[in-house]
């Protein structure tokens, strides 16, 4: 089975699998800047629309067969069924070696062993979606991930965090004026980032709702990255830039990582008077690099551009 680093998600577009222009999207001739793709068939597709929306699938589907299969460079594709006998019924596709895998909606312990059953096909990967009221109970979810680690682990790319249904939950709307930290999703994600990421699980975080607030999104995109988080849904095309941009390195992170995973590094050193200690920042250094691998690194400001540096200057 071929690997998905999580960090190649970037921002994750969700797409009701009624639109006519999926296609488009999947060959780059539209938002050729995406890097993940999810065919929603679920909240966004209305109970009237479902089976016009599975029969839009299957002519996407074959129409990637037609050309031969997803360009190498195109963006991951995800299909997000509405339910584990949706998945049972999708996972018997032949055509569904064209895509990476199912967004699982509404994942809990008392589900999961339906969804297992669901999805057979080994080459299909798993992204459930934590967004049901038993997400604020850490008990719950410290059992979940075990049970996640037990039986799924080497299918699961990430968890996606469902911030606007966990809201819901409470009856609760974010104020357009503030992320989502300044709401009850201050206490979820960094639980999350904490039980899920303790157990070997990349998290990737809600979306912004507000699309007239580009600042907004790039304040809660920090946040995220802040707390671990490795790729964002985006809720309209116009946050896709945004998200990828932001997802880029810093200059001075990637020269920290990089020192940091070399094998001549000293147990402890000062790095641009930081404290560097590779035992303790390793997989923050690995993370790092990865990222950087797939976003990039943002240009250094002129004003206070790094002089190249030796190691050894470095751990003096």
């Amino acid at each position: 089975m071929k690997e998905i680093s999580p960090f190649a998600l970037g921002a994750t577009l969700y797409m009701p699998a009624t639109r006519s222009d999926i296609l488009d999207v999947v060959y780059g001739r539209k938002l050729a800047e995406l890097r993940s793709l999810v065919v929603c068939l679920e909240d966004a597709v209305a109970e009237i629309d479902v089976e016009t929306a599975l029969s839009n699938l299957q002519l996407l589907l074959q129409a990637i067969d037609q050309q031969g299969g997803r360009p190498q460079a195109g963006p991951l594709l995800f299909v997000r069924p509405r339910d584990a006998a949706m998945a049972t019924r999708l996972n018997d596709w032949a055509l569904m070696k064209h895509v990476d895998g199912f967004v699982v909606p509404k994942l809990t312990l008392h589900n999961l062993t339906a969804w297992e059953h669901a999805v057979t096909n080994p080459q299909l990967f798993l992204m459930p979606t934590l967004e049901t009221a038993d997400v604020y109970n850490p008990g719950a979810m410290v059992e979940l991930g075990q049970a996640l680690k037990a039986n799924l682990d080497q299918r699961i790319i990430a968890l996606r965090i469902g911030g606007n249904d966990l809201m819901g939950c409470l009856g609760l709307r974010r104020n357009p004026l503030t992320t989502l930290y300044n709401t009850p999703m201050s206490y979820v994600i960094p639980m999350l980032a904490g039980i899920m990421g303790a157990q070997g699980f990349a998290l990737t975080a809600p979306v912004c709702e507000q699309l007239e607030s580009p600042d907004l999104l790039r304040e809660e995109l920090e946040l995220d990255i802040a707390h671990g988080l490795v790729g964002k849904t985006a809720i309209h095309p116009c946050q896709i830039s945004i998200i990828q941009e932001t997802l880029r390195v810093s200059l001075d992170d990637l020269n920290s990582a990089k020192l940091i995973v070399n094998d001549v590094a000293p147990a402890v050193f000062r790095h641009n008077d930081a404290m560097c200690e590779p035992a303790t920042h390793f997989k923050w250094a690995l993370n790092i690099l990865e990222r950087a691998k797939w976003h990039g690194v943002k240009p250094a400001d002129a004003a206070g551009a790094e002089q190249p540096m030796r190691l050894a200057e470095a751990m003096r």
